[in-house]
């Protein structure tokens, strides 16, 4: 849909002028003549933006403005008038004035203007409480987070191994009413489970042999905070009874005790397990996942998530060269290209270990494609797809020959495709960006 623009002004050939210019830019204009004619159409609809007259009939143009602000309407507000002085200036963008123009004015400066103001803004990296992302695919979980923190219901988050899952999880935490209290994470698929039952509830004095000394759960530890259940998944069907009873009656029972104890926790749990799948083959209880899947958050792959790729990247050289003390170092073009067309099956992690490593290796001041491991090279590029690889006996120089490799088989992908860009660049799975990058690189439009 076409950005909405109304237009206020008294002056009836003002505002055909104007819906002449801005409806030949693609806008679709809305009119009002008068003060009480605009503030009725802000109440009655939404504008991307408001090209707007001072002096009007009934008022003047800048109560517009005030009335949109003190409704928490954002609406960007261009002012227009003949009568103009520095001061009138100053205090139209003191009132929230985007712009100011004077009439008579030149038809391409108020294009220019409205254009600058009507463009669609750059994603900016959100950053709630650690955790990064501004991916069309991130934002069913993004704009839910707030409330989420806010809520005291228990989340189920799933997503693959190495997505962030935990980072979520203390996201949560940390913008949650329990921020003071503690955060405790538990692995449920790295202990045994007899051990498990004793980390989550405790033991008594000599419930089992070792048990020297009355032992807190985690349960307690957690007392007033959050409780992360991760890899919940791999619990036993005896441990999952267990908790059941614990979440149910938020009471535990500590090994060997005969008392019950109060607790207050919130819970998060997370796997990478299809758990709806390990309902059908008996292996997980129905009422746990119910009990657990009250919220639920599906975090995507990284690979459905390259957008974040350039942002996650520079987070985790920023904390690599921090942590070393080291001044912080760029990322070469390049380097970026290739992190933005791999696969990243180890998704976040990978790439988090994959940017300290280069850190430690690379001795200069920008992080080259010498400090890549070469399973990103070879991925990164576009390898052959049949035939054994060999080198020639005088050797080569394999940097020109990726380079060669990937500049045909984008200038085969544009053939195949006609020219679309964005459709040549998921036919090799990298992203538009890095496309659109090397085909500048390798003058194929100019082929």
């Amino acid at each position: 849909m076409p950005p909405r623009i109304l237009v206020v002004d008294d002056e009836a050939p003002m505002r055909e002028l104007l819906r002449i210019i801005l409806e030949a830019e693609g806008y679709h204009v809305a009119e009002a003549s008068t003060l009480s004619e605009a503030h009725a159409q802000l109440h009655r609809n939404r504008f991307d933006l408001v090209v707007c007259d001072i002096y009007l009939p009934d008022g003047n143009g800048l109560e517009l403005i005030r009335t949109a602000r003190q409704n928490n309407q954002e609406t960007p507000f261009v002012v227009i008038t003949a009568h103009t002085t520095p001061a009138q200036a100053i205090t139209a963008l003191r009132e929230g004035a985007v712009d100011y123009l004077s009439k008579p004015f030149d038809v391409e400066v108020l294009k220019a203007v409205v254009g600058k103001h009507l463009a669609p803004a750059a994603p900016q990296p959100v950053a709630f409480f650690g955790f990064l992302g501004q991916a069309p695919s991130l934002w069913p979980i993004l704009q839910r987070l707030p409330q989420v923190a806010r809520s005291d219901a228990t989340v189920l988050i799933t997503g693959e191994s190495g997505t962030g899952k935990e980072l979520l999880a203390r996201a949560i935490h940390a913008a949650s009413p329990r921020a003071a209290a503690p955060f405790v994470p538990v692995n449920c698929g790295a202990l045994p489970e007899p051990l498990l039952e004793s980390e989550l509830f405790g033991h008594a004095r000599g419930a089992f042999t070792g048990a020297v000394r009355e032992k807190k759960g985690l349960f307690l530890e957690a007392h007033g905070g959050t409780l992360f259940l991760d890899e919940v998944g791999e619990l036993p069907l005896t441990m999952q009874v267990k908790l059941l009873r614990a979440l149910q009656e938020r009471r535990i029972r500590p090994v060997g005790d005969n008392r019950e104890i109060e607790v207050d926790v919130r819970i998060i749990a997370a796997t990478n397990r299809d758990l709806e799948k390990l309902l059908k083959e008996g292996q997980f209880r129905e009422d746990l996942y119910y009990r657990l899947n009250v919220i639920h958050l599906h975090v995507p792959p990284l690979r459905e998530r390259r957008e974040d790729i350039p942002e996650l990247a520079r987070h985790f050289v920023s904390r690599a060269c921090n942590r070393l003390k080291l001044p912080t170092k760029q990322i070469h073009r390049d380097v970026m290209a290739v992190l933005e067309n791999y696969p990243w099956p180890g998704n976040v992690r990978e790439l988090e270990n994959i940017m300290e490593r280069a850190v430690a290796l690379e001795p200069s001041s920008v992080i080259t494609l010498s400090a890549l491991p070469t399973t990103l090279l070879g991925q990164g590029e576009m390898a052959p797809s049949s035939g054994p690889v060999r080198l020639p006996e005088g050797g080569l120089d394999v940097e020109a020959h990726l380079h060669e490799l990937r500049r045909e088989y984008m200038r085969q992908a544009l053939a195949r495709t006609g020219g679309v860009q964005k459709e040549a660049a998921k036919l090799l799975r990298m992203s538009y960006r890095a496309f659109r990058y090397h085909v500048a690189k390798y003058k194929l439009v100019e082929d």
